[in-house]
């Protein structure tokens, strides 16, 4: 019994070897062609074959050499990339006569579909192509020669980094040492050890074959690899719409391979995931559902790209952002900042309007998707509607930025109780409740995710006029620390942000305690005055979370100010405790 159970099979014969091709589905509907990577079987695919079937007609075969499928004698040279496209449209011709087929492709599998998707004798035959953990030799062997050619320490680096990623691959050259290994301990050791490394779950994967398969696969690295990366083709134009799906956790490839490939693919789609290497059998449900989208706007003609712009272009193509305080100031900006970089967005405020506005902005920035959701995040029972409704309607966020608050100023003894309920209802117990409800969501899904909380440089650099204030910060920081201590075993990252003077409209709301009315709006219009001569935009602000989110920083000081502030929190803590005696301008 195969985890391919039910399917169909067939033997196609092409150049030598007999294939072992698998079929599900309707064959009536677009076929989506699974090509599978090495040391695989199209087994691998079985959990994204599964939840595609309902909407196409999936055929899965395993490569020459591998699973069911014969291997070529002799083994030398019968793996070239050239050989191979030959199977693909042998396989193509006998699955789908006549129409073009969906191609998508993992590891070696999209090293492949790489080849087929940019040679001229299968155009017509490719109408759109998926990738996963596998770049094309060509375009891999262009851009190392572009950075040996001018190489600068950033492209060095970035060599060096994928060339001890690719430890492999040397070793897969070495005569006779793989063959030996994948048939004595390593064969019998890498089930358990792909389980403990990709947290895959149990299961009859791999397969049995997986000695033979893997020794028999050693030559597609010996066919191809050195040959075209020192020649690469100039040609290796993709003729048909590419989505690129990125797992941010491959330990193998690094994300830089991909920088240039806009000049390969006019019709780009990128999209990435917190994962590791294995994704069609750590996230098939986002697979399938990434792949059932790009296949059927393909077939309708209405492919959009997912590459955003600035500097995260693509970087968080498909993910799922929330976003608190977006009505306004730096949450409006982070989500847009988000939107460009490929993001889904669900904008959040307690000002339904300026939501709607934020989702109407993100969507022209370059959002796929974005979803305005009033909310007060001080109220518990609205914060738990608002999470129940997000993963019912939306998914599981991927990203949460919790960035409502409100400002206080006035000393101690003129803030009272009252004040003190409303800003730690809202700067603290706002954060605690979107990471509760939100972080639970990410932790019960075991896939990763982040969490931002905006605290303020007010968190380490005291003040006699925030009291409160830097108290409900300063616990938004220590919440953060704790909760990442907590959740970096389950791949869940926390950042907090911690702003200086930034030119937002918090100032318009702040409040001043003690203050009578006329003197609050006269102290709100001098701070204002002030915040606006500072001139610190919040798109600014925006980017560092972004970086925050991409570089897993636990503690990001923004604005010069704040980064000095917490030098001198770190290292002078008695100037710190000098400047808090200081009187404020207003």
């Amino acid at each position: 019994m195969t985890v391919l159970e039910g399917a169909r099979e067939r033997w196609v014969r092409t150049g030598g070897v007999e294939l072992c091709v698998a079929e599900l589905g309707d064959p009536r509907r677009p076929t989506v062609v699974l090509v599978h990577g090495y040391p695989d079987t199209k087994e691998v695919w079985s959990e994204v074959a599964t939840r595609l079937a309902g909407r196409f007609h999936v055929v899965l075969y395993d490569v020459r050499g591998h699973g069911r499928s014969t291997a070529p004698q002799p083994l030398r040279g019968g793996f070239t990339l050239e050989k191979l496209t030959d199977d693909f449209l042998a396989v193509a011709d006998a699955v789908s006569p006549g129409r073009p087929v969906h191609l998508v492709g993992h590891d070696w599998g999209s090293v492949q579909c790489w080849e087929f998707v940019t040679v001229r004798r299968t155009e017509g035959r490719i109408a759109s192509f998926t990738s996963m953990s596998g770049p094309s030799l060509d375009h891999f062997g262009h851009w190392i020669g572009r950075r040996l050619r001018r190489p600068t320490p950033r492209r060095v680096a970035q060599v060096l980094g994928q060339g001890a990623r690719s430890w492999y691959v040397y070793l897969l050259h070495t005569p006779a040492l793989p063959e030996l290994a994948w048939r004595g301990p390593l064969g019998k050791a890498w089930p358990r050890l792909l389980a403990r490394a990709e947290k895959l779950p149990r299961g009859d994967y791999p397969t049995s074959s997986l000695p033979t398969d893997a020794a028999h696969g050693a030559w597609l690295y010996r066919d191809n690899v050195r040959a075209r990366t020192r020649r690469p083709r100039d040609d290796a134009y993709a003729h048909a719409p590419v989505q690129l799906v990125t797992p941010l956790g491959d330990v193998f490839l690094s994300e830089r391979l991909y920088d240039d490939l806009e000049q390969w693919v006019p019709r780009l789609t990128r999209r990435t995931l917190p994962a590791r290497h294995w994704v069609p059998r750590t996230r098939p449900d986002r697979l399938a559902a990434w792949i059932e989208e790009f296949v059927t706007g393909v077939e309708d003609g209405r492919t959009v790209p997912v590459t955003g712009s600035g500097p995260h272009a693509g970087r968080f193509g498909g993910r799922l952002v929330l976003v608190t305080g977006a009505g306004s100031g730096i949450g409006r900006a982070t989500a847009c900042a988000f939107a460009e970089a490929g993001a889904r967005v669900v904008a959040v405020d307690r000002d339904g309007r300026a939501a709607a506005r934020t989702a109407e902005l993100a969507l022209l920035g370059g959002a796929p998707a974005a979803w305005a959701e009033t909310a007060d995040v001080s109220d518990e029972q609205g914060m738990e509607k608002l999470a129940e409704k997000v993963a019912a309607e939306y998914g599981v966020v991927d990203v949460l930025v919790n960035n409502a608050g409100i400002g206080l100023a006035g000393s101690f003894f003129d803030t009272t109780p009252e004040d003190w309920r409303k800003v730690l209802d809202v700067n603290l117990w706002g954060v605690i409740h979107g990471c509760r409800l939100f972080g639970r969501q990410m932790a019960a899904r075991g896939e990763g995710g982040h969490i931002v909380n905006v605290a303020s440089a007010a968190a380490y650099q005291p003040s006699r006029a925030l009291p409160a204030y830097g108290a409900s910060k300063a616990a938004v920081l220590m919440l953060s620390q704790c909760l990442r201590a907590e959740l970096a075993g389950q791949g869940i990252g926390v950042s907090a942000i911690c702003p200086g003077f930034v030119d937002t409209g918090i100032t318009a709301t702040a409040r001043f305690a003690g203050a009578g009315a006329e003197e609050e709006r006269r102290r709100r219009k001098r701070t204002a005055k002030l915040y606006g001569m500072r001139n610190y935009p919040p798109e600014k602000v925006a980017d560092a979370v972004l970086r925050a989110v991409v570089r897993d920083a636990a503690v990001v000081p923004v604005t010069p100010e704040a980064r000095g502030a917490y030098l001198l929190a770190r290292f002078a803590p008695r100037v710190v405790r000098a400047l808090a005696r200081v009187r404020p301008p207003v």
